[in-house]
């Protein structure tokens, strides 16, 4: 896995609503990295659509949210692994 950052517009999800991480990104940022897998010149989300919904919400309300953290996986639909495969999208 790798460990960075990446501009929010570059990763592809689901909006999940968020509930109450809304408030505590607001006050303390993305705690935990998202997991995201590449998917041609862009990212899909593999774990953390609360999250990035939070941060495009909050994005949307000017607090300035460009970059997330993230860990890049690998493509594990190939490896044969199901423990974080592609169904795993909370």
């Amino acid at each position: 896995m790798i460990n960075t950052t990446v501009l929010l517009d570059e990763i592809s999800f689901e909006e999940e609503e968020p509930g109450d991480l809304l408030d505590s990104i607001r006050i303390r940022g993305i705690a935990i990295p998202v997991k995201v897998a590449h998917d041609g010149d862009h990212y899909c989300c593999v774990d953390g659509r609360k999250r990035l919904t939070a941060a495009k919400r909050l994005r949307n309300e000017k607090t300035g949210i460009e970059r997330i953290p993230v860990f890049i996986c690998g493509d594990y639909t190939k490896a044969g692994c199901t423990f974080w495969g592609p169904k795993n999208h909370h």
